[in-house]
């Protein structure tokens, strides 16, 4: 009964100590305390390591969305650069294709003339194919033309052949064309067939000059 009244920790963990302590009282208090500070200890360490876990895990989350924000931008340059390529393919292809002073445009509205002459037509035959200059691959897609300024006005030469699937008939086409200066247009001066055949002939299609 003595050892309970006698064993009280004051305020500052200091312990009031009377007349015949009881044994083993010290140890039991240090025993107390090192629990607490141990305890304490361990709590603080774990709050520590939440701490720099959560820490390391917003700079990772910033450092991907950095990585991920370069990625799209990099992305969308591509993109942009593909759009661009693509749209300049476009405007030369239209240009080369339905632009009336394009070499392709003079080529496929002299060959339809020749189709439509009489005098042509008598010689090749209604069927006939144009073709250009052959490539090195033996394909002939090439319409040779030559382009050249006299008195301030653009002139346009072609040279390309004509051949009668049934006559097997075969000729060279020439053309030349020149800007009218009213209408900035160019047009035709004159096309005529060399017949490349016995018999060779020339075939005036069209004389403006």
């Amino acid at each position: 009964g003595a050892c309970r009244e006698w064993r009280r920790i004051v305020p500052g963990g200091w312990a009031l100590l009377g007349p015949g302590p009881c044994p083993g009282w010290w140890q039991s208090i240090g025993t107390q305390a090192g629990g607490l500070r141990a305890e304490k200890a361990g709590g603080e360490s774990k709050h520590v390591s939440v701490q720099r876990a959560q820490r390391e895990e917003t700079l990772l989350s910033a450092a991907q969305k950095v990585k991920e924000a370069g990625r799209d931008f990099t992305y969308f340059i591509v993109v942009l650069v593909g759009i661009g390529v693509t749209g300049g393919l476009f405007y030369v292809i239209f240009k080369e294709l339905f632009s009336s002073s394009s070499p392709s445009k003079i080529y496929g509205d002299a060959l339809e003339k020749c189709r439509s002459h009489p005098e042509v037509v008598a010689v090749f035959g209604e069927s006939i194919k144009g073709y250009g200059e052959a490539t090195r691959r033996g394909r002939r897609q090439l319409v040779s033309h030559m382009e050249y300024v006299k008195d301030g006005l653009r002139y346009l030469r072609l040279k390309f052949y004509i051949e009668g699937y049934d006559t097997g008939k075969r000729g060279t086409v020439h053309v030349e064309v020149k800007e009218n200066p009213e209408r900035g247009q160019l047009e035709v001066r004159y096309i005529f067939v060399d017949v490349d055949t016995y018999p060779r002939r020339i075939i005036i299609v069209e004389d403006n000059r």
